[in-house]
């Protein structure tokens, strides 16, 4: 039987992890395959640079889009699949291979979800996460500082160059296109309730 496909979309610190988490935990763990399109960055030294020389990780050429559009295909046909599991600033030979086998449910999660269009036909269902970018700029000095030891400086320099230019020309002008928006604000928990509503009617196996 063909999986539902769940896409999940959003800017950088809109809280796409958070959801997924949310729809893996509500389904459960035997009924959900989860598939990140961030283990398919390219190694830094064959990342783009922009004018100042600092690696520019928010572009589609980022990731080796085919090998993550045919490992999809793989999955989404049945087969199992093996990936990298991607770390931000881990060397490539100590980040933890991963076993995805397909189920029920397969939830694709990235960047560029609408983007690729090779992944948005293969969705069933796709969910926009949205919040103002105060509140994303916030989310994100706090994660690049506490996981990844960047001083704020350089992260506001990113955010600026690098993750608002990625937001308005890849991920925003595609929000329309999605089956639902999820606002993830004060009132999320009314949101995932509609979001999990609007799943129930659709033709999957899982309720």
């Amino acid at each position: 039987m063909k999986p539902f496909v769940i896409g999940i979309c959003g800017g950088s610190g809109s809280g796409k992890t958070t959801l997924l988490k949310k729809i893996s935990s509500h389904y459960g763990p035997d009924s959900v395959s989860v598939f990140t399109m961030d283990n398919y960055y390219f190694p830094i030294e064959q990342q783009a640079k922009d004018q100042n020389g600092v690696v520019n990780f928010d572009l589609p050429t980022a990731l080796n889009k085919s090998a993550l559009v045919n490992d999809l295909k793989k999955l989404l046909s049945g087969q199992e699949i093996q990936v990298k599991e991607y770390f931000f600033n881990s060397p490539p030979n100590k980040n933890v291979m991963l076993t995805i086998a397909p189920k029920q449910i397969i939830i694709v999660e990235g960047l560029f979800l609408f983007h690729y269009t090779e992944v948005f036909e293969a969705l069933d269902f796709s969910v926009f996460v949205d919040v103002d970018m105060e509140t994303q700029l916030d989310r994100r000095i706090y994660r690049d500082q506490e996981s990844r030891g960047y001083d704020v400086s350089d992260i506001v320099y990113q955010w600026k160059n690098h993750v608002t230019p990625c937001y308005q020309n890849y991920i925003h002008p595609f929000k329309k296109e999605a089956s639902f928006i999820y606002r993830n604000d004060k009132n999320f928990e009314k949101d995932f309730l509609s979001l999990i509503e609007s799943l129930s009617k659709k033709p999957m196996t899982i309720k």
